[in-house]
């Protein structure tokens, strides 16, 4: 049993596929498939069960799966910060987050950090759900995810780092865009662009609208907030997003107007990591940086 037996097995459990795997390594998928023989000839037991799209791991393979990603991370990390104390003030930060998430919340800490480490790699990594990130995360050599702070997940340590109250975007001419707030009885005969399906801040929403017996029409999807707003302004309906560090609410420039929607339970946001206490100190820093600015530009726009 080799570390490259273990990294490679966890690909495939991540994956659920040898021959994606065997893509991304450059390698053939006889030569992925090696590796996890030899684990399973050690265990004693099978690891992966094959199906007509895929593989999936056995229990076994959970147990192996669970133990391994967290060894590696480990050592992963250890690795990389020894490689920093070697070098001095150079090395990289790893971050893995939303599509949007760097410009909405990270832009002014993103310029800031680098002026001052201007020997650090900033890396980011994009996933499409906050529960991508946690996979992520605990499968890579990843220092920070950015995520929808939810329920407790094992493994992970979540800190929030601030709550973005609820917005109501329509176009400028629409009948709710002269309101100051709007309440949840007003959203009953909205036409909602929902927010992606598998995301955590649609869930949250969602629970929202079930806790106030809230049943609204919806025949519009989308991937991501940015493109939720593009479609209100563009009047195709009404979208309900978080408001964003740094947006002016209420109101807004041009076609779009953003109202309040203060009644609807804030959505938490912020940092998960593996341990707060191992993470090196170019990624606390840049924790730390992006924490302070979302912070000042929430105060700015109040």
């Amino acid at each position: 049993m080799t570390l490259d037996d273990l990294r490679v097995f966890v690909a495939v459990c991540r994956a659920g596929s040898l021959s994606a795997v065997a893509r991304d390594l450059g390698c053939t998928q006889s030569a992925v498939s090696q590796h996890v023989r030899r684990l399973e000839k050690q265990t004693g037991t099978e690891l992966l069960e094959r199906h007509a799209r895929g593989v999936l791991p056995t229990e076994a393979g959970r147990i192996l799966q669970t133990a391994a990603a967290d060894g590696i991370a480990g050592l992963d990390g250890a690795l990389r910060r020894l490689d920093e104390l070697v070098r001095g003030d150079s090395g990289s930060v790893r971050i893995t987050t939303g599509a949007t998430t760097v410009r909405h919340f990270m832009s002014e800490a993103v310029v800031g950090f680098r002026r001052r480490h201007p020997q650090v790699s900033l890396e980011f990594q994009t996933e499409n759900s906050s529960r991508s990130c946690f996979d992520a995360l605990a499968a890579d050599d990843l220092d920070l995810a950015w995520i929808t702070i939810g329920r407790p997940v094992r493994g992970i340590e979540q800190r929030p780092v601030m709550e973005l109250p609820w917005v109501l975007a329509v176009c400028a001419d629409d009948p709710l865009a002269a309101r100051l707030r709007v309440e949840p009885a007003d959203l009953t005969g909205i036409r909602h662009i929902r927010l992606p399906e598998n995301s955590a801040s649609r869930a949250h929403l969602d629970a929202a609208f079930a806790e106030s017996a809230i049943r609204i029409r919806s025949d519009t999807s989308v991937a991501d907030w940015d493109t939720a707003l593009l479609l209100a302004e563009l009047g195709l309906g009404h979208a309900l997003v978080p408001a964003l560090p740094g947006w002016r609410v209420p109101g807004s420039e041009g076609p779009l107007r953003l109202v309040p929607v203060p009644a609807l339970p804030p959505l938490p946001v912020g940092w998960a990591v593996r341990r707060w206490a191992a993470l090196s100190p170019l990624a606390r820093v840049f924790a730390d940086d992006v924490a302070r600015s979302c912070t000042a530009r929430a105060a700015r726009q109040q």
